[in-house]
């Protein structure tokens, strides 16, 4: 099986666009596919929306990957609309992945937290901190898919805040990774040791394409975590982490870099060729750090002299839902000198140009001043 580039652009679904996704816009997806993968309900959320799940392929390797789990996550789940598009094709790769492999999506584990746009399910519970109480139909939902595929592997994927730059970089943390622990020691041996491998041979193609702007997520243990907890089940497990691109806001870039390392995540497994990765080419992804800002405004005395001279205003956008758009409020998350922070947008009111682009902006100016 040859591990190739494909033109992202010939499977891109086009039909799943923006950061508000829920049940009714992958409707249409999983009746297009249903055609030629199977798609069958695996259970309900807590207020009754059908969780589904499709499976593709015949091979002895079994994948499990669900997405969504936190309603508000969506970049995961358009990628893995893609990922289906490409597994439909009549490409030599598709045919050799679903002959290798039998692969289990759960594309919207949280519909109810989805249609929301919530990181939490209806119960006000986050799914991902419910992997010993199993207190949640969505929750028993995951465990028995897992209890039912026994997976070889499996994918879990997430969406990240802005915050977080790789290392100690300017450069963004577009996409993220863990090898999620499975005791307190953080021990690297066996399931654990073979996702580190796994992630270090993702990492190798996404470093082709946004070189510098992987990271490597935090490994603290936490039984409750689902990654954590099926990593200790003996299966291993990938923690997959859907960051931002420099001004995506709506993570259409993003989700392409994740569309590449699921698919390089499929073909080294479909492949078993992991020998060229080790768990050094892991630990040498930087670790990710919290020092991005959506807005760092320099100098804001210079625009309302209510503002100490010297000190600089650090903005964090709030994602807020208003009817099927998902808008970005700038809120004032903290002031000071914030010499050790990034911004995707430096704005520095000794610059005039800036200065009138905050003057153009209303919302940014009325919290500014």
């Amino acid at each position: 099986m040859q591990i190739t580039g494909i033109d992202y652009a010939t499977v891109k679904e086009l039909g799943v666009t923006g950061r508000y996704l829920n049940a009714d816009h992958i409707a249409p997806v999983l009746r297009k596919w249903a055609r030629k993968f199977s798609v069958a309900e695996s259970g309900k959320s807590v207020l009754g929306e059908p969780i589904f799940r499709l499976t593709l392929g015949t091979g002895p390797i079994s994948i499990l990957m669900w997405s969504q789990m936190h309603g508000n996550e969506s970049t995961t789940t358009r990628a893995v609309t893609d990922l289906i598009a490409f597994l439909g094709t009549e490409n030599s790769l598709a045919r050799d992945l679903l002959k290798a492999c039998t692969i289990t999506i759960l594309p919207m584990l949280n519909p109810d937290g989805a249609r929301a746009y919530t990181r939490i399910n209806a119960a006000g519970i986050d799914l991902n901190r419910d992997a010993r109480d199993l207190s949640q139909p969505e929750s028993v939902v995951l465990r028995k898919e897992f209890e039912r595929v026994a997976p070889d592997f499996c994918f879990n994927l997430h969406d990240q805040r802005t915050i977080f730059n790789v290392g100690a970089s300017a450069s963004p943390a577009t996409v993220s990774f863990l090898a999620p622990a499975f005791d307190e020691k953080r021990s690297v041996a066996g399931c654990r040791e073979l996702s580190m491998k796994l992630i270090a041979g993702i990492n190798h193609r996404l470093q082709q394409l946004i070189p510098g702007q992987v990271g490597r997520y935090d490994d603290t243990f936490n039984p409750n975590c689902v990654g954590d907890s099926f990593q200790s089940l003996n299966t291993p497990t990938v923690l997959f982490e859907a960051g931002h691109y420099p001004g995506d806001y709506e993570r259409e870039r993003t989700r392409e870099y994740i569309f590449h390392a699921l698919l390089q995540a499929l073909q080294l497994i479909a492949t078993g060729d992991l020998s060229e990765s080790s768990t050094d080419h892991y630990f040498a992804i930087p670790e990710n750090n919290k020092r991005y800002l959506d807005i760092l405004v320099r100098n804001p005395a210079l625009l309302n002299g209510q503002w100490e001279e010297g000190i600089s205003l650090g903005i964090q956008f709030k994602e807020v839902l208003q009817g099927d758009t998902v808008r970005f409020q700038p809120r004032l998350e903290e002031a000071g000198l914030l010499q050790d922070k990034f911004g995707h947008l430096v704005l520095d009111c000794s610059r005039e140009s800036d200065l009138k682009e905050i003057r153009r902006n209303s919302e940014l100016l009325l919290l500014l001043n």
